[in-house]
């Protein structure tokens, strides 16, 4: 089962008030596994950079300008994602994100029964615990020294993890291990063995069977076959 995790980050939090998304993480996973296969890009998202966005992000307007536009990767993240599930945190919000540059773009949106989100998983999960992605990596013990401010590809490889664990956790050993039998050959067999014990029937159960199978007028045994 091929499935993609995704992430973004954008200019602000609407994107029906103008504001755009400036990088884009894709992961993919089979069989909830990270295969290593991964799509990435930053986007130049044609207007300013909010200072509280660049803040979270650290992605500004100068490191952005020579970026590609959203209608240059189009197609090859539609290649990416395929018709595969996609698993978001906050599933809603990159949705919105991704449909509102695909419309800009002239591109079909991407349904979003399709989105698999994690925040709900992990509410479920752990009603009324934090369930933020860096809370939830410290639950599950996932190191987050690198993520010292937010980035799509950078978050969609934690959340890979984290959504492993959501799911039931990754079993303690994957790889099967050989396991060498041994026989004591130095047992000694002490078994007593006996005789079989004789079960042929007596006399009076003899003249029982005759007189039960005279009574049968149409046993098989009893009819002639046909030439």
């Amino acid at each position: 089962m091929r499935e993609i995790v995704l992430d973004t980050e954008t200019t602000g939090f609407d994107p029906l008030t103008g504001h755009r998304v400036v990088e884009i993480g894709c992961i993919e996973l089979f069989n909830h596994m990270a295969t290593g296969e991964e799509f990435h890009s930053y986007l130049n998202p044609e207007r300013d950079m909010p200072a509280e966005a660049e803040a979270v992000h650290g992605l500004s307007v100068a490191f952005l300008a020579d970026k590609p536009l959203f209608t240059a990767v189009a197609d090859n993240l539609l290649k990416f994602i395929g018709d595969s599930p996609i698993i978001a945190h906050n599933a809603s919000f990159d949705m919105n994100f991704i449909n509102a540059e695909l419309k800009r773009a002239g591109r079909a949106p991407l349904s979003p029964d399709r989105a698999i989100d994690t925040v709900l998983l992990a509410r479920r999960k752990f009603p009324g615990a934090q369930a933020s992605l860096d809370a939830l990596c410290r639950r599950f013990q996932i190191d987050i020294s690198a993520r010292d401010k937010h980035g799509a590809l950078l978050d969609a490889k934690l959340l890979s993890k984290v959504y492993l664990e959501l799911i039931g956790g990754r079993e303690p050993g994957l790889a099967l291990a050989s396991v060498e039998i041994t026989v004591d050959q130095n047992v000694a067999n002490d078994r007593t063995v006996r005789p079989p014990r004789p079960h042929a029937p007596t006399p009076a159960e003899l003249d029982a069977h005759a007189a039960f199978v005279a009574t049968l007028k149409t046993a098989i045994w009893f009819q002639v076959p046909s030439t």
